[in-house]
């Protein structure tokens, strides 16, 4: 198994700040067989890339439950198994199918967690009130011996030395052990190193009263930390609470109440009116409006037949649907959302790694200061020892960079979940910047700019009625599957024409169709083929060369020989195409069309959507060729598609949206996704980059601004360890504060 790498991922407790993050990664970063790790301390996830070795899991759970915090595995393989139980709701048997995916998922690269000899978690987890928490029984603690400290040192002042040293033991015993874990674990100036310093150090000039409030200060600033990052976490992980907990599954002609969590892919469940879909599927009968607003952000209900795809977690309206469950629990919308959006957050921006690499010289920097301030004055300048030694020690907390380097994990996390709750998917820190700077956006034109579905816009008749037209074609069109057929037939059924029955139909390669109804002879086929039939009049044949210039799909219908009438389609815009596309026009982008149809049916398209820069007739090579031309042009550039063709742009561009390429493929392709398919959506994504950046300059200049002030009124004498720690905490609770505003 040498050289074969695995993945395994952990649930992280008590993980509240980038610090404790950074101890994380450099501790596991040291265990033998590591190759990579990515910790998120908004998802409160952890990613290991390690040897094929199944001892790694629980040795990894050894080094960081020695650092204080909580860790427990997250087995991949079980997780995306549906779960079985007496109730279990299955359209077949599927005991072969596991026995072959469990040997797949081994193949693929996940560890099995069982033959670690642990036992893998359940993804989410009901978060404990603070006051059941670790830290907050520790911050409880701390704060009643402080307390008791203060009553006994008003009843007995020759106490008060000793009593307040105790009360700062008991906040202080558990900070020291972590600091020293840390230290051995490859972090020897974490936050609890300097807390630990700098409270022995009060002890020891004789300061013991503020070195138990100090500790007391940093244990409450830890708490608020650890609530402020319990709620970003919730914000996305709420997002199961939408998925009904029990569903009604059809078995043997009657619909049986099972668990929502067994049911698996065939499955036919029965949903309600108003009551919430149980998992993603198809609908088999019914019809129904379905409110989506939960899962995709689209704010009016989307009228849903027989045929079409519904999400785990949406809301039925007024009509009974059958459905046929077409994802397992774990791999339904909602779920995949938030696995997805976990994955990102472990994905660290180009300015968290900057932070990060300042960081591991900022902090030993600073202590280095604080001790030159507490040593140089005494001796040089013959300055009092407790004066400058209290001022070195101020220093030392004034100078701890959580604040800093939570300041934009904060907000890139915040940012992402609140993309993914409006239907905007965005694959990590680094291309949520990376959105920010596109100057030009490309977008493909069929299924992205416009609906991939060709409409019927203009029936133009020949002596004959639009209605006895559009019979006729749909009767030539039943039964086939080709999209401008469809086009017909929707149309008909729509202006409720029954179909006529034809004998003797024939598909004309290349030319149309031909049938004969009602004992006339019949053809719908393409104008070319049309007067090989019939011949066509001087005003007909301008008609039809008036839709074709408006990029529309011709074919004409012969009745008996003579050429009755003709039938326009075109692949129509989305509804929201020529708003989104104004949208990203305002915000200062450039925006191209790239596609394969002809000249006339794209510069069609591109005047309907307010005449927008359009390349046509181009193959994949060429749409690839156009977008580094952009880039080489210094354009930042964003290709927008289905997330299936055209690969060869997507990858040459900055950023790669999936926009209309059907759900799965938004959710698994390029490096942003929207899952309600809007061209607007493009806009709302550039916009929320440009707010989360503007939110990470305020928390760095927050956090940055604070230090300095402390920094100069503490040299100066004006401010002491209350304040100084006070200044760190209040930093970082401002940061986190300021970035959860991006959650809404």
């Amino acid at each position: 198994m040498t050289g074969i790498f695995r993945e395994t991922r952990f649930r992280v407790e008590g993980m509240d700040c980038a610090s404790c993050a950074a101890k994380i990664d450099t501790a596991v970063r040291r265990v033998a067989g590591v190759e990579d790790v990515n910790v998120s301390v908004a998802a409160g996830t952890m990613t290991v890339r390690h040897v094929a070795r199944d001892d790694i899991g629980a040795q990894v759970m050894r080094k960081v439950g020695g650092l204080g915090y909580g860790l427990s595995p997250l087995d991949v393989a079980a997780d995306r198994q549906p779960v079985q139980s007496e109730h279990a709701c299955c359209g077949h048997d599927h005991a072969a199918e596991k026995s072959a995916q469990g040997e797949a998922r081994h193949d693929h690269g996940h560890t099995s967690i069982h033959s670690a000899g642990v036992k893998p978690s359940s993804r989410f987890t009901a978060p404990l009130p603070w006051w059941r928490t670790a830290k907050g029984k520790l911050t409880l603690a701390c704060g009643v011996a402080l307390a008791a400290a203060y009553a006994i040192g008003q009843l007995v002042p020759a106490t008060e030395p000793w009593i307040f040293t105790l009360a700062m033991l008991v906040g202080l015993v558990p900070i020291a052990r972590r600091a020293l874990m840390a230290a051995f674990s490859g972090t020897p100036f974490s936050i609890e190193m300097l807390m630990t310093i700098a409270a022995a150090g009060a002890v020891f000039i004789g300061a013991g009263e503020e070195a138990a409030m100090v500790v007391f200060l940093f244990l409450i600033g830890e708490l608020l930390e650890g609530v402020a990052a319990g709620k970003a976490r919730a914000s996305i992980q709420a997002l199961t609470a939408l998925v009904p907990k029990s569903a009604f599954c059809e078995e043997n002609g009657r619909m049986v109440e099972v668990p929502a969590e067994s049911l698996a892919p065939g499955a036919i469940v029965l949903v309600r009116p108003g009551d919430r879909l149980p998992a993603d599927g198809v609908i088999v009968s019914g019809e129904s409006s379905v409110d989506e607003a939960p899962v995709t952000g689209e704010s009016t209900p989307v009228l849903k037949e027989a045929g079409a795809n519904v999400f785990a977690g949406t809301v039925n309206g007024d009509g009974a649907l059958r459905v046929r469950v077409t994802a397992a629990a774990a791999d339904n919308t909602i779920a995949r959302v938030i696995r997805l959006v976990e994955e990102a957050q472990e994905k660290k921006a180009p300015t968290e790694r900057f932070i990060d690499r300042f960081s591991r010289y900022y902090t030993p920097g600073v202590v280095l200061v604080a001790a030159l301030v507490a040593v140089i004055p005494p001796l040089a300048f013959g300055g009092l020892w407790q004066e400058w030694i209290y001022k070195g020690l101020a220093l030392l907390l004034i100078g701890c960079p959580c604040a800093l380097v939570i300041s934009t994990p904060a907000a890139i996390a915040a940012s992402l979940s609140a993309g993914a709750r409006r239907g905007l998917l965005i694959k990590g820190g680094a291309v949520l910047e990376n959105l920010g700077r596109i100057t030009a956006v490309a977008f493909d034109k069929t299924g992205t700019l416009t609906e991939g579905r060709p409409k019927l816009t203009d029936i133009a008749a020949f002596g004959r009625s639009e209605a006895e037209i559009l019979g006729y074609a749909a009767a030539l069109e039943q039964g086939s599957s080709h999209p401008l057929a469809h086009a017909v037939l929707s149309r008909a059924e729509a202006d409720g024409l029954a179909v006529l029955p034809v004998e003797g139909a024939r598909a004309i390669g290349g030319k149309g169709v031909a049938a004969s109804a009602d004992g006339v002879e019949l053809f719908l086929g393409s104008p070319e083929a049309a007067r090989e039939r019939a011949p066509l009049a001087a005003e007909e044949a301008a008609q039809i060369e008036s839709l074709q210039r408006e990029g529309k799909t011709v074919s004409v219908l012969v009745v008996g020989g003579r050429a009755a009438g003709a039938l326009a389609m075109r692949d129509e815009p989305r509804a929201d195409a020529e708003a989104g596309l104004r949208a990203l026009a305002d915000q200062g982008l450039r925006v191209v069309m790239l596609t394969g149809d002809n000249r006339a049916t794209a510069e069609a398209i591109a005047g309907r959507l307010g005449g927008i820069e359009a390349h046509a007739g181009l193959l994949p090579e060429d749409k690839q060729r156009i977008v580094s031309k952009l880039r080489a042009e210094g354009l930042v550039v964003a290709k927008v598609g289905d997330g299936i063709n055209d690969a060869p742009a997507l990858a040459a561009a900055d950023v790669g949206i999936a926009v209309g390429g059907g759900t799965d493929v938004a959710l698994e392709t390029a490096d942003a996704a929207s899952l309600h398919a809007r061209v607007s959506d493009v806009a709302a994504m550039v916009k929320l980059s440009r707010v989360t950046m503007a939110n990470i300059h305020q928390n760095i200049a927050i956090a940055l601004g604070l230090k300095a002030v402390f920094l100069v009124t503490t040299i100066a004498g004006m401010t002491g360890l209350w304040p100084a720690i006070l200044a760190d905490t209040g930093a970082t609770v401002l940061v986190t504060i300021n970035a959860l505003r991006l959650l809404r």
